[in-house]
């Protein structure tokens, strides 16, 4: 079933594309599985609510919308179907974690403007002590990109951190014509679960350092990207310095990171 877009116009500015068929927009939000009664469903660019109003016919007040448009958030806000206090005129890019409540779990949903879908998966990525799944749409190909296994060319930095933390899953695509106006490529569906096993012991910020400087050089080695990027790497395994990054696993890229020194 087609939406209508309300009167609210897409700006090509904040890569809005607005989601336009019910289906789809019911799919995405039954995909949501780790859900609890404490849990914060935080929703990035509602645009006209699309995903909004299943979402809250789904969580009640559980759900948090986060819009940048003007024009989206007054809309948002006479809808009737969500509670006012429900909309919030933010970034979720500039967004603190302590504007949110203290407590509960937080559950990422979106249609993500793709311009800034990477940085959209770093902030979560920042917020990973809480944030404990993520179900959105994204351009196809970034979508795969985040579930690659090691080995292949579209694996990358994103790859291996997102899933050190979750299980990536690719769950379905969705075509141009479902969006207004319609974007030029394919979406598809990502779902990011956390991992149960606890990661408490990884330091982030060093994991992230390493994985940036051996991909910023992919088709190097490891001993020249990791020279060339100046970190020592005495102590780095032999049999890893004459892969490329793409062939390191996250856990290994783990292990990697273990045996260079934190400058």
């Amino acid at each position: 079933m087609a939406l209508k877009s309300h009167g609210v116009k897409a700006k090509k500015h904040l890569g809005q594309h607005f989601l336009n068929d019910e289906h789809v927009a019911v799919r995405l939000v039954e995909s949501i599985q780790s859900a609890r009664k404490d849990s914060i469903l935080l929703e990035i660019g509602p645009g006209t609510g699309a995903l909004t109003k299943p979402l809250v016919s789904r969580f009640g007040g559980a759900v948090l919308a986060l819009e940048v448009d003007q024009e989206s958030v007054a809309f948002l806000k006479n809808a009737p179907w969500i509670e006012p206090h429900q909309v919030m005129a933010a970034d979720f890019l500039a967004l603190k974690e302590s504007e949110l409540a203290p407590s509960g779990d937080i559950i990422v949903v979106g249609n993500f403007p793709y311009n800034i879908s990477s940085q959209i998966l770093f902030k979560f990525l920042d917020w990973r002590v809480r944030s404990t799944e993520l179900v959105g749409m994204f351009q196809k190909e970034v979508a795969e990109r985040i579930c690659s296994a090691h080995g292949s060319k579209t694996y990358g930095i994103l790859s291996v951190l997102v899933q050190t933390f979750y299980h990536a899953e690719y769950l379905f695509t969705v075509p141009p014509h479902v969006f207004t106006p319609p974007p030029k490529v394919q979406s598809g569906v990502l779902r990011l679960t956390q991992k149960t096993e606890s990661t408490d012991h990884i330091n982030y910020a060093h994991l992230k350092r390493i994985t940036k400087v051996a991909f910023n050089q992919r088709r190097k080695t490891l001993r020249n990207a990791l020279k060339s990027g100046g970190l020592n790497i005495e102590s780095v395994d032999t049999h890893f310095l004459g892969l490329r990054a793409e062939q390191l696993s996250p856990e290994q890229f783990l292990q990697l990171a273990e045996s260079i020194p934190k400058s």
